[in-house]
């Protein structure tokens, strides 16, 4: 599923005098594209990964959450460094960092450095995103910029479908006997172009006024998301040290000491990570706790769905990239009904999106509970399907009711909040339910870990939808 970031930095500069050039658009949608794609081929790769690498169920885990952490915790610093210093220099910056990576990744010789490159990954990709909207909100304008957005949406949605296809492709290839490894190398080429062309056909802009970078708050928030969910993932495993206990009763003290240095910049005349008189506003507040329920189910399903399907169904990785691309085709056709339909039905429409998506995964319960072994791609399809339609109603409303009960002039730090949010929830629920799903697989097999693993996921989509009733009507 596409990472739904709106425009997480400031967008008051004026507009670049010079019109756009046709390569413009393609280009730093090149920076989103490997974002979107990266997620979904290495959910494909996973299995394979274990056999090659020896690893085990937390690695996985953290090769798949590592990068949601470390890109949630640098995206508004990325955003507010872009508009200091330029947006086209972070976006060049980040796309040559995420290259280097993404053949780091590929060349990883064991699952420990596989993780550190892809917390360097998604910490580059931090900086690489944030530009891309704020680049078309300073150089567009008008009907043109309407068209840039729908387009970035689009490619958004369609880079889901074309990750899971070329992972399981590029997996099964098994090209020049390089398994699992060309799903990252071949960021390395698509990378050097968005770097060259960048350097020549995209502006530069900055904001008129530089905005001060949080430090401080965005070291908390990363130590506070690590003190929770690295016990989370490590913990079943290293059957629960004292360790894993002492990280977890840390992780409300770190929590509080943000909040409190969020406070304290606010007051100071500052411009911390989170302003806390941001969250006066009720529509983002209770956006931000629909957006933890169902970004966590979303999370836990990515992992677990490809994990059932070639641990447990012995699918290849081509066969799961395929039978999961009804999901995301699906997913990108209702994003673009999305809006339309968001105009129509306001709130009702991600409360219904979260019930259909609950009534989904209850589904895919029932038919893993009835014959998990007899599961087929053409069995799968129809729930799977509605799974992919139910997800893409309730994301892009959400973000559009929040943001509309925000002010204007602070659109632009509420969006960044949103999208750490929505990372850090991902990343909750690749831990939480990863963990209970493992388990389960290990003493009861997958077919009851895949029971699971969907009821918890429905749950969650239901909690969703109860949250998403107090949001703003419209």
């Amino acid at each position: 599923m596409p990472t739904t970031t709106t425009n997480p930095v400031r967008t008051a500069a004026p507009a670049v005098q010079a019109g756009p050039g046709r390569w413009l658009l393609p280009i730093i949608l090149l920076g989103n594209v490997l974002n979107v794609v990266d997620t979904f081929v290495v959910n494909v790769a996973l299995p394979t990964l274990t056999r090659t690498l020896h690893a085990g169920a937390a690695e996985l885990e953290l090769i798949v959450a590592g990068y949601s952490v470390a890109y949630a915790c640098f995206l508004v610093l990325g955003g507010r460094m872009g508009d200091n210093f330029g947006r086209r220099r972070l976006f060049l910056i980040g796309m040559t960092g995420f290259t280097i990576a993404s053949a780091v990744c590929g060349l990883a010789p064991n699952a420990d450095s596989l993780i550190v490159a892809r917390l360097v990954q998604g910490a580059t990709a931090a900086l690489v995103v944030p530009q891309v909207l704020a680049i078309i909100q300073v150089t567009y304008q008008g009907v043109e910029r309407q068209r840039a957005l729908g387009i970035f949406g689009a490619v958004m949605s369609g880079s889901a479908a074309i990750g899971q296809i070329l992972g399981g492709v590029l997996v099964s290839a098994n090209i020049f006997g390089l398994s699992w490894r060309p799903a990252f190398l071949i960021n390395i080429p698509v990378g050097i172009v968005g770097i060259i062309a960048g350097r020549k056909v995209v502006p530069e802009s900055k904001a008129p006024k530089r905005a001060p970078i949080d430090g401080q708050g965005t070291w908390l928030l990363a130590a506070t998301v690590i003190l929770l969910l690295l016990p989370l993932t490590l913990g079943r495993d290293e059957h629960w040290p004292l360790w894993c206990w002492a990280m977890l009763a840390a992780a409300p003290l770190a929590a509080a000491y943000f909040a409190y240095t969020q406070i304290r910049g606010e007051r100071r005349g500052g411009l911390p990570l989170v302003p806390p008189s941001l969250l006066r506003s009720s529509g983002l507040r209770r956006g931000l706790a629909v957006a933890l329920a169902f970004f966590a189910s979303f999370g836990g399903m990515m992992l677990t769905t490809t994990v059932s399907l070639q641990y447990g169904l012995s699918f290849s990785p081509v066969k799961a990239g395929l039978t999961l691309a009804p999901y995301a085709i699906a997913f990108l056709i209702g994003s673009l009904m999305a809006r339309r339909l968001a105009a129509r039905l306001g709130r009702m429409l991600p409360v219904g999106g979260s019930v259909l998506l609950a009534i989904g995964f209850a589904g895919l319960a029932l038919q893993a509970h009835l014959g998990y072994a007899g599961l087929t791609p053409y069995s799968l399809a129809p729930l799977l399907i509605v799974v992919g339609l139910a997800q893409s109603v309730v994301v892009m409303p959400i973000v559009t009711i929040v943001l509309a009960d925000v002010p204007a002039d602070r659109t632009g730090v509420a969006s960044g909040v949103w999208a750490t949010n929505q990372q850090i929830s991902m990343a909750f629920g690749v831990a939480a339910i990863g963990a209970l799903f493992f388990g389960i697989a290990g003493s009861h097999g997958y077919g009851h870990a895949t029971i699971a693993a969907e009821l918890t996921e429905a749950a969650l989509a239901l909690g969703a939808a109860l949250l998403a009733w107090t949001l703003p009507k419209r």
